[in-house]
């Protein structure tokens, strides 16, 4: 039989909290996405230049739509690519 003593309880692993995600737009005041920034809008494309979702990227509905629109802007005005290898 088991002692009090020998007893050991398992303990849960620490689970550490993922940090909220958030607009960036709304917390740093930006009204209007330019279209003419590439650098900035390549912060909402992955590798292949694809668009990120909302849920990936963390915007609000809003400007998730701007930042399409500047986008596809921008590829019409050959700013950034439409398909690439490695745009990163």
């Amino acid at each position: 039989m088991a002692k009090a003593n020998d007893i050991k309880y398992l303990t849960s692993t620490r689970v550490e909290k993922r940090q909220k995600k958030y607009c960036r737009f709304k917390k740093m005041g930006i009204r209007y996405v330019d279209y003419k920034d590439a650098e900035f809008l390549k912060k909402f494309l992955n590798e292949q230049g694809k668009m990120l979702p909302r849920r990936i990227s963390g915007n609000s509905l809003k400007f998730q739509r701007k930042v399409a629109q500047a986008i596809k802007k921008a590829r019409q005005m050959s700013l950034l690519p439409y398909v690439t290898d490695l745009l990163k």
